[in-house]
């Protein structure tokens, strides 16, 4: 294991140690990686599949014009065809762009994404990126802070703020300048609302929820051991993926979860829009429109 995933890893490591996941083998750059192995440890079937080049996945998203599904990889980005599409084609994804190993991603507006992580190959960019932006689909990318410095393994967006994650949780809102936020959080993944207010993040301690802007954080009562979490814009809707593949809705910003349904596998990344819950386990892309009870390929 080299230094690339030595937060993500030390996270896991401690959900381990808790209870919430079995450590799998460890990610580097030759393509191992650790994940959150679902309880029943059986694999996921359902989806469209990645190509083997991608390795693992560290993201997922939607363009919010074009529709196109959007996958961080290892390889870098992979983009499937909008699931409304008319047309009886099979789905098969492209990749874009160079290889760099995208750790964080959010999508911030057409074309518009935001991530971290490490150049692949003979990408010509600083190890590790700091803080990259595209504004052509992830054809080109652009440093914006903390090039050779930081490697966000989690990262958010609404409006002009961003948050993430590199060892220490901070939040820009010009992605140059950074604040500090609660010390205390060890994010594995954050959701953000519209307003910037509440911010969900998973930890080793379970499910974790700031209303002042992540300022501060409390641990949520009774909350099922999440993995990954995303924002439902335009409301307090909030999703959730176990480690065990369970899939979660909150209608209260995160005070509360509800099961909806699960998929088999490691769960990798999660969207979730007012149309769609979409899940990567296993390098399988899936697809609910029924709020997580069912899932599907494309």
């Amino acid at each position: 294991m080299n230094d690339r995933t030595h937060h993500r890893t030390r996270i896991l490591t401690a959900m381990a140690a808790v209870g919430l996941i079995t450590v799998t083998s460890a990610c580097a750059g030759g393509g191992d990686d650790v994940g959150a192995q679902a309880g029943d440890g059986v694999a996921n079937t359902v989806g469209v599949a990645l190509p083997e080049e991608a390795q693992h996945v560290h993201g997922a998203g939607v363009d919010p014009e074009s529709g196109e599904v959007l996958v961080a990889s290892h390889a870098g980005l992979f983009t499937l065809p909008a699931p409304d599409r008319l047309t009886r084609d099979a789905t098969v994804p492209a990749h874009v762009g160079p290889a760099i190993d995208l750790m964080g991603f959010a999508v911030r507006g057409p074309g518009h994404y935001l991530a971290s992580g490490h150049p692949e190959g003979d990408t010509d960019m600083p190890d590790p990126v700091g803080l990259i932006e595209t504004r052509d689909g992830g054809r080109s990318w652009e440093a914006l802070s903390l090039s050779g410095e930081s490697d966000f393994h989690a990262l958010a967006s609404s409006g002009d703020l961003v948050v993430g994650f590199d060892g220490a949780l901070r939040a820009t809102e010009d992605g140059v300048d950074w604040t500090d936020l609660d010390p205390g959080v060890e994010a594995a993944a954050l959701a953000v609302s519209d307003d910037g207010r509440t911010v969900v993040a998973t930890t080793p301690r379970g499910p974790m929820r700031s209303t002042d802007g992540g300022a501060g954080f409390a641990a949520v009562p009774e909350a099922p051991p999440l993995a990954l979490v995303d924002w439902v814009p335009g409301g307090s809707t909030v999703f959730g993926v176990a480690v065990d593949g369970g899939v979660y809705r909150s209608d209260d910003a995160g005070e509360s979860w509800e099961r909806t349904g699960g998929l088999s596998g490691t769960p990798e990344a999660l969207h979730a829009d007012e149309d769609q819950v979409i899940v990567v386990a296993d390098l399988l892309v899936a697809r609910s429109t029924d709020g997580g009870a069912t899932f599907d390929a494309w």
